[in-house]
């Protein structure tokens, strides 16, 4: 497995892969992408997300990217808490961006701190590392679960 750096994303990306909408070279790293954020939606309030929220101290929240990922069966996605939102008190815990998912992506937060937080449309929240498989897998996202496969926006419950 390696990690893909700035020179193979862009060329990937230039294919549309990887990040097929809404991709800034602006939040392009040395080893990854800054994904930014699209709406936001504070704890379970039935409301519709909106593009920017403040989260009181002590709140869950969840954002949605403006990103559009798509990935090929050889590519999975680590995501990382950008370090200024750790720094505030944000707290977050996030799995592997598995090879072959195609959509936005749903992240969720906790404002751990004692003061609010504001957050807005266009953000940088998190960074993504792609990292290359040693080989395709033999069946992708969309074939084992693909319970998130296609959202296009801030997505709570399981599609499938």
């Amino acid at each position: 497995m390696c990690i893909l750096s700035d020179r193979d994303i862009s060329s990937l990306v230039s294919r549309k892969l990887l990040i097929s909408d809404e991709y800034s070279e602006l939040s392009l790293t040395p080893n990854g992408y800054d994904l930014r954020i699209s709406s936001v939606q504070v704890g379970d309030d039935p409301s519709l997300p909106s593009e920017e929220a403040t989260i009181p101290p002590g709140r869950w929240f969840a954002v949605s990217t403006m990103e559009r990922l798509s990935l090929p069966g050889d590519i999975t996605g680590q995501l990382w808490v950008r370090s200024s939102f750790a720094r505030r008190g944000v707290i977050s815990s996030f799995g592997k961006v598995d090879a072959g998912f195609m959509g936005v992506l749903t992240l969720t937060g906790y404002n751990a701190s004692y003061r609010e937080l504001k957050l807005e449309r266009g953000t940088r929240f998190v960074q993504i590392v792609f990292e290359r498989m040693c080989s395709a897998s033999m069946s992708g996202y969309a074939e084992r679960s693909g319970n998130y496969q296609g959202q296009d926006r801030l997505t709570l419950e399981p599609r499938g």
